[in-house]
This record gives structure tokens, C-alpha cells and sequence, in this order.
């Protein structure tokens, strides 16, 4: 990819569209405009609260993320979004029960003036959810035109200059790959003959990147994992990121699986189990969409312990995750980890973890970095699989024939070499060198 020639000024107002107004999009309405009225800290945000070394250590030069690159401001912002439910952003963050009844007072007119889209859903995907806001339509190429004529009313109602789209809807059932996917005239007529390999998520992912709007896919979905949507991303000049939100349990195995591997101790299994009782717990339930999620948890210690290279200390290892509905523990997820790890001369340990976290709070800051990153890669004509932003998801997305890296420390590096990359400023390596020749 070419080095930005020059990164287009945030200019005019940034609209950020949410498919799913529940529980993490609500959130990060919320925060977003209480950090605006001063009532509070965009706290877990590295584009808010983060600083980026540039040059040698002995130079001091460290400045914050937000002054060093081009972001939008957070006071133009305007938000959108579709749900299968009527409630108002208010109505639904309530719901959700997130935020304390305190801090949803402060921005409750402005939440209440938010009110959900019809969206464009199908109970056959989420088993678990269904609801009376929902798009009517005779296949699902009609759907998906739908919601390309709300991307295009909201931008000129709300009259925005530019727009991000993130999915923060419900995990669906898991699919795989098909040759319906597989070109974009392929995807077109799958989507009118009404394939059943295309969920809803496709259908915004459509949508979004043929109106020239940025997507970052939130949940596990397959949605913009497919070679269609890639394709129409490039055509288009749109940048696309995913999958699935970096939150809990899986943020823990990326921060401790690295340290594990860097110091060269083994490990024979990581057994993990999570309760929560908030809607994405519910929607868990259903074996298919636990399919989806399973395989995005899965996934990350087989990458960053990679077993073929070191059989000895990680090839027979057990990986178990378990994820249980619980309704009293609400969006205050649980996660528990039975570490089991080996050391010198093969002698046994034990590591346990239970971290009690609050979903939605650890998912908003990320949905506030993605939507500033992803508009500041389009201004700087960076388009199709946005690898840099690994950082913020379980399962990155990255060019066809090549691995993902789960390591958070090498995902961190990546993404503020990326920064002083689109900059022109050097890269840090870490090396060192020059401070003892």
C-alpha cells in the first residue's frame, strides 16, 4: 500500500451509524456525549487518552494520538443507528442497564432524540431475539437498498459530510464461506434469489461499502470476511475491519499468552467459562450463533503459541471456552480462566483468573477508536482490510493466505508504526542500538 500523499482535513460533521442500538451502542452514545458535556472521561480510548513516542527515547517527544494524526472531533459527531426494537437510545440504554440512572440523566434528552431505523433482520439468523421494527421487503437485495436509502436520508437530514458504519448488533448463526460470496455480481444475485449463506450483517456491509461508507464489524460474524465485500471495498475506496470485539476473557488471554510464549513456559490447558445475562448472552443460547462466537475465541492462542513450532511446550495443549446465560449478572460479564502451565524440568502451576468486567464498558471505547480510525483511513485513502486496527478484535481480519496476529503488544506496535507511517515520521523498532554506540 502507497504512503498517504496527504490526509484530507477532518472537515464538517462525522456520522456514525450503529446496526443494533442495545446495550454496547447505547454506551457508547452515552459516554460519547457526557465526555462532550465534560461530565466524564473517555477513559480505555487510545485516540482520546493515548500519546505516541516519535523518534529516540532521549528526545521527550510524546504527544497525544488526537494532535498527532488528523482525527474528527468528537463534537462532530452524530449518531444513528437500526434495531429491531422501537425504544430510543434512552429507552434502550435504560433497558440495558449499563450506565447508573445518574449518569443517563445528564444526556437523556439527547438520547431520547435518537431513535432507531427499521432494521433489516431475519429471526432465522439470531434464534434468540425478535422484534416488531423490522424492514419488509421481497428478497433481500430489496432489504439491502433499504438501508443503503436510510444511509443516504440520514446523511442528508443530519447533513454530515461523513459517515462510519459499525456493527454492534447480535452474533448470528455461524457461516461459512460459499461461492456465493465469492465475487460481487455473485453476491448480488445471491442476495435476490434470497441465499441463505447471506445473514443481515452482509446486508449493511453491502450497503455501507457500495455508498462509500467505512465498516467495522463488531461481533464474529462472517459479514465483511468474505472476497465480495473485499473486492467492493477496494472498487470503492472504502476501508473494512473485523472481527468481533476484544472485550473480556479474550483480552485477557492476549495480554497473558504473550508473556507466557515470550518466557518459554508451557502450558497443557486454559479452560475458560463466562456468565452474563445481557441480551448478547441470550442470544448465545442458541447453539448456532455459540458457534460463531466459539470459533472467534478459539482461535487466539493457537496463533499466539503457535503449537507447530514449539510441540514440546504447546502442542497438546486443551482449549475450552464455555459461555452460560445467566439473567441476574445483566451486561456485567464474568469470565473465569483455569490456567494450567509447566515450567523448568516440566513442574506444574496454576494460574486463575476471574475478572468481573463490564462488557459494554470495555466495548465503547473501542467502537469510539474504530469509527475515528476507520475515517481517518478513508481521508487518507487507505481502503479495503485495514490490518493495523487487529488491535481492537478477537478474530483480524488480514489479506487472504496470511495468519492473523493475536499478540496485543505486537497488534499495539503495529498500530502506532501505522500512525507514524501515514505521518512520515520513522518507525520504531525497539532496538536500541544507537544509545550505546
Amino acid at each position: 500500500m502507497e504512503k498517504p500523499g496527504k490526509i484530507a482535513p477532518p472537515k464538517g460533521k462525522l456520522g456514525i451509524l450503529t446496526p443494533g442500538m442495545g446495550a454496547v451502542s447505547t454506551t457508547f452514545m452515552a459516554g460519547v456525549e457526557l465526555v462532550r458535556k465534560g461530565k466524564s472521561q473517555p477513559v480505555g480510548s487510545l485516540t482520546q487518552l493515548g500519546t505516541i513516542r516519535l523518534g529516540k527515547r532521549t528526545e521527550g517527544r510524546s504527544p497525544m494520538i488526537k494532535k498527532f494524526v488528523p482525527l474528527g472531533e468528537l463534537d462532530d459527531i452524530v449518531f444513528g443507528g437500526w434495531d429491531i426494537f422501537r425504544d430510543n437510545a434512552y429507552e434502550s440504554a435504560a433497558n440495558a442497564g449499563v450506565l447508573n440512572p445518574q449518569d443517563l440523566e445528564k444526556v437523556k434528552s439527547f438520547l431520547s432524540g435518537i431513535k432507531p431505523m427499521k432494521a433489516a433482520f431475519d429471526p432465522e439468523y439470531v434464534k434468540k431475539l425478535d422484534g416488531p421494527n423490522v424492514k419488509k421487503a421481497k428478497n433481500k437485495y430489496e432489504l439491502a437498498l433499504k438501508v443503503k436509502e436510510d444511509m443516504e436520508n440520514f446523511r442528508k437530514a443530519k447533513r454530515v459530510s461523513r459517515m462510519v458504519t459499525c456493527w454492534c448488533g447480535s452474533t448470528e448463526v455461524f457461516i461459512t464461506p460459499e461461492d456465493v460470496h465469492s465475487t460481487p455480481e455473485k453476491f448480488v444475485e445471491g442476495m435476490k434469489s434470497n441465499h441463505p449463506a447471506i445473514a443481515p450483517s452482509m446486508l449493511y456491509a453491502w450497503a455501507s461499502v457500495t455508498s462509500g461508507v467505512p465498516f467495522a464489524n463488531g461481533a464474529p460474524n462472517l459479514t465483511v470476511d468474505i472476497p465480495a465485500i473485499q473486492q467492493l471495498a477496494l472498487e470503492h475506496g472504502v476501508p473494512i475491519c473485523g472481527k468481533d470485539f476484544k472485550t473480556g476473557q479474550t483480552l485477557m488471554k492476549t495480554i497473558l499468552a504473550p508473556g507466557f510464549k515470550a518466557r518459554m513456559l508451557g502450558l497443557d490447558g486454559w479452560f475458560s467459562t463466562n456468565i452474563l445475562g445481557n441480551r448478547d448472552g441470550e442470544v448465545l443460547e442458541d447453539p448456532g450463533s455459540f458457534k460463531t462466537k466459539e470459533e472467534s475465541k478459539l482461535s487466539v492462542l493457537e496463533y499466539i503459541l503457535q503449537p507447530k513450532l514449539y510441540p514440546m511446550l504447546y502442542g497438546k495443549m486443551h482449549h475450552k471456552v464455555r459461555i452460560n446465560y445467566y439473567p441476574p449478572r445483566g451486561d456485567n460479564k464474568e469470565g473465569w480462566d483455569n490456567i494450567d502451565i509447566f515450567g523448568w524440568l516440566g513442574y506444574p502451576m496454576q494460574i486463575k483468573v476471574d475478572f468481573l468486567c463490564r462488557d459494554s464498558i470495555l466495548a465503547a471505547p473501542i467502537v469510539l477508536d474504530l469509527v475515528l480510525f476507520l475515517d481517518l483511513a478513508q481521508r487518507a485513502g487507505m481502503k479495503g482490510i485495514q490490518e493495523w486496527l487487529s488491535f481492537y478484535f478477537k478474530s483480524p481480519m488480514t489479506a487472504p493466505g496470511l495468519y492473523p496476529e493475536h499478540d496485543l503488544f505486537i497488534q499495539s506496535m503495529k498500530l502506532k508504526n501505522t500512525l507514524r507511517w501515514m505521518m512520515g515520521q520513522d518507525l520504531i523498532t525497539h532496538l536500541g542500538q544507537e544509545y550505546y554506540d
